[in-house]
């Protein structure tokens, strides 16, 4: 157990401010010299004077402040004053807290800060804002019940005062609904949506650098702002990395600073924010104090695993699951975007027993109306099938509308992709029908398999509907007040999918790092909760072999969801061309490219790199936008190649295409656009990515290059498992197949390593001159 008496805090951004250091340049000419050799400008100058102005720009503003603060730290130290027995920094300051723990030197310290604050400085297309005056639960809630939904809560900085990020037009959405509620809403001076999801590749990005560099094991204990919590051993690069996209729970850290005991918090550097929000979260938070956690057990996946003789496919995974959904196999063919994962896919997989999601993602209404209507008429209700409902932040109508189609037809199966909160459309078709059941229990009608990469997603969907918008709900009519109160029994979802680094939008998750991960939340929901029916866990996500399904089930997946290896097969609804490229790929042949539904955002998703310029022109637009305000800026060389190798068509051309379709759709985007030159070449841009999708799914064969085609390298994989077999055509691999042979190899394989572990281990004799 730690104990600690001293703490010190290290500041952030905000708290720079021109003649920081002033007494502490001389002190230290060796580490002001080393300053100036890594950032290649004069630290003391820019401090002193900001003769550019250029202190209050996130690429001069991080390096700056954490030479300030660990310039001031060292001068304590110096001075003979009590060492700190924790430390913590908030944002920027926990790179001075880890210089503080002799995590690395002063040299790395502002290596690390200067990386950081050219990849902050370098994204754009969002902004923050503060709300003072309401808790975090409370903002949580306006967030969900005014479907604000493209907003992440980043900083939860004291009990009344948290910091929201996302997109600009978002933010600016937003002011309204939190003045009605009683807050102060501070737009802050940013130039991106800092500590939130659209902050990913600055991410990925910067867990590169830290690779490079040599990180120690923290001398002294340092909470850290993801997890309010210690470091942990073998964590360090994850953890730094990962708080670029995760919020600060800065009032938590300082929660278990006082359970450990700190009595003495000393603000080190320049200004005295963290010390009021200290003062606060002390008069009106209680401490947190941290226990050993201990292990939770839980049964194999099947007890059948105990027999390692003839283990079966139908013992794989949870019986519950496949109770539940009325199928033979623990086997999951996930939705698929644009009708990929089509009807006849999702009708071979149910006449075979097999789980499938049709890909709604796309689909117009009136063909999603059919699809459903033949689906039903082809299957009826009872064989397991059901249909993808995609989360839609920057247009919720849409979600509604899906929401609408879904519950007049009757459909009862919805796999749940790219939600970061439960919507009031959500909410509405898991509630929908809800009733209690003549021996009392709560019948639901509707399941929920939600698709979640992150654990904070997962402990939404583990939660029942969000009080605020229970009460929204039954206000509006939708539920009643009885319904409203069994809602409050169950959680959103029935299942979970672990949604590890797969093909189109990722996250870039390992399975091995996830998977327990959000078992570990459900197993906390259910302790929590004590629903009356276990929350089921799932793995996606670079299966496409029997050993990367057996990882799965060995760590305890309750059932296995595929994605990239159904895509190429002969249901599977995209071109013959597509299919073929498809046969021939090894695991090293994906890449990541912008997301065209997040373009400006810079999201990203796998997509197929071999013998394709998709991801190279893809990236080269992105960075094109970030670099230039319009098109009439781009050198004429590069308008020149747009146009003609990238697009074979002109600007003019492209606009009035885009136009015409904004027109109809979107029209409030279309007069934004007209008004803003960046953002009319962000649409023109986003054309691309709807034309090379168009390219891929039709076999346009003279535009080929151009295809965009979603794919994961668990593909890869499959296509080397499958040489020299029946199924290393694409035409012999029906979706079904390729259930049924995975699983079956899977006990296989499962069934011979247990056989291994079980034979006593074997005897050497030990050479003579060892002896």
């Amino acid at each position: 157990m730690i104990t600690a008496r001293i703490a010190h805090l290290f500041p952030g951004q905000g708290s720079q401010q021109k003649g920081m250091g002033a007494d502490l340049f001389d002190a230290f000419p060796r580490e002001v010299a080393i300053a100036d050799e890594v950032l290649g400008y004069s630290i003391r100058e820019l401090c002193l004077e900001d003769p550019r102005r250029e202190l209050g720009q996130t690429q001069f503003t991080q390096p700056a402040l954490f030479v300030v603060s660990a310039l001031n730290y060292l001068a304590r130290r110096g001075k003979g004053e009590p060492a700190p027995e924790v430390v913590a920094g908030h944002s920027l300051g926990e790179y001075t807290a880890l210089f503080a723990a002799d995590v690395f030197d002063f040299r790395t310290g502002v290596e690390l800060t200067q990386r950081r604050g050219r990849l902050m400085a370098a994204a754009s297309g969002g902004g923050m804002a503060a709300i003072v005056g309401l808790d975090a639960e409370r903002v949580q809630a306006i967030l969900s019940e005014e479907g604000l939904d493209a907003l992440d809560l980043a900083n939860l900085n004291s009990p009344d005062q948290a910091v929201i990020s996302g997109p600009r037009e978002a933010i600016a959405t937003a002011e309204a609904p939190f003045s009605r509620a009683g807050a102060r809403y501070i737009p802050l001076r940013v130039s991106a949506p800092f500590h939130s999801r659209y902050m990913e590749p600055a991410r990925l990005e910067f867990a590169d650098f830290l690779a490079t560099k040599e990180l120690r094991e923290p001398r002294i204990p340092v909470i850290a702002n993801r997890t309010a919590r210690p470091y942990e051993s073998g964590q360090l690069a994850e953890t730094l990395a990962g708080q670029i996209t995760d919020r600060v729970r800065w009032t938590e850290t300082v929660q278990v600073l006082m359970g450990l005991g700190v009595e003495q918090f000393e603000e080190v550097g320049p200004g005295n924010v963290l010390t009021g929000l200290v003062g606060k979260i002390r008069r009106h938070a209680p401490p947190i104090v941290l226990t050993s956690p201990k292990p939770v057990i839980r049964p194999t996946p099947s007890s059948a695993l105990a027999r390692v003789n003839g283990l079966q496919p139908e013992q794989l995974g949870s019986a519950e699951f496949r109770s539940a959904y009325g199928c033979r196999l623990a086997y999951v063919a996930g939705a698929m975007y644009k009708g990929i994962a089509s009807v006849a896919l999702v009708s071979r997989m149910a006449r075979a027993g097999l789980l499938s999601f049709f890909g709604a993602g796309g689909v117009d209404f009136s063909t999603l109306e059919q699809t459903i209507q033949t689906l039903q008429r082809d299957l009826g209700p009872n064989r397991p099938w059901g249909v993808n409902l995609i989360c839609h932040p920057d247009h919720p109508a849409l979600e509604e509308q899906t929401v609408d189609l879904l519950l007049r037809h009757g459909v009862r199966r919805v796999e749940a992709a790219a939600f970061f909160q439960i919507t009031p459309a959500l909410a509405r078709y898991r509630l929908q029908g809800i009733t209690r059941g003549a021996d009392g229990k709560v019948v639901v009608p509707n399941r929920v398999l939600a698709k979640v990469s992150r654990p904070e997603v997962a402990e939404a969907f583990t939660s029942p509907v969000p009080e605020k918008l229970l009460e929204r709900l039954r206000a509006s009519g939708v539920i009643t007040a009885e319904q409203a109160e069994l809602a409050r029994r169950i959680p959103v979802a029935d299942d979970l999918c672990a949604e590890a680094d797969s093909g189109g939008h990722t996250d870039m998750g390992s399975p091995y790092a996830l998977l327990p991960a959000i078992q570990a939340v459900r197993d906390a929901a259910m302790a929590r909760h004590r629903y009356p029916q276990a929350i089921r866990v799932g793995a996606a996500g670079g299966i496409g072999t029997p050993q990367a399904a057996a990882a799965a089930f060995v760590l305890g997946a309750d059932f296995v969801l595929t994605g990239s290896i159904n895509q190429c097969t002969p249901e599977a609804g995209t071109s013959d061309a597509v299919k073929d490229l498809l046969q021939t790929l090894n695991v090293q042949d994906t890449a990541y490219a912008p997301a065209g539904d997040m373009f400006e955002l810079g999201a990203k998703v796998q997509v197929v790199k071999k013998s394709l310029f998709f991801p190279a022109r893809a990236n080269k637009l992105h960075d094109l936008y970030r670099h230039y305000d319009s098109l009439d800026d781009l050198p004429p060389k590069l308008r020149e190649q747009i146009q003609e190798r990238f697009f074979r068509r002109s600007f003019d051309e492209v606009w009035e295409e885009t136009r015409a379709y904004y027109a109809r759709s979107r029209p409030d985007a279309l007069t934004r656009a007209e008004a803003n030159p960046k953002q009319k070449m962000a649409l023109i841009f986003r054309w691309y990515f709807i034309h090379s999708m168009r390219l891929a799914l039709c076999g346009d064969t003279s535009q080929r290059v151009d295809y965009q085609i979603h794919c994961g390298p668990a593909l890869g994989a499959f296509n080397q498992w499958a040489k020299g077999t029946e199924l290393e055509h694409w035409r012999q691999r029906h979706v079904d197949v390729i259930g049924q042979r995975l699983m079956e190899a899977t006990a296989e394989l499962l069934t011979q390593r247990m056989a291994s572990w079980s034979q006593p281990p074997a005897t050497h004799s030990t050479p003579p001159e060892y002896r």
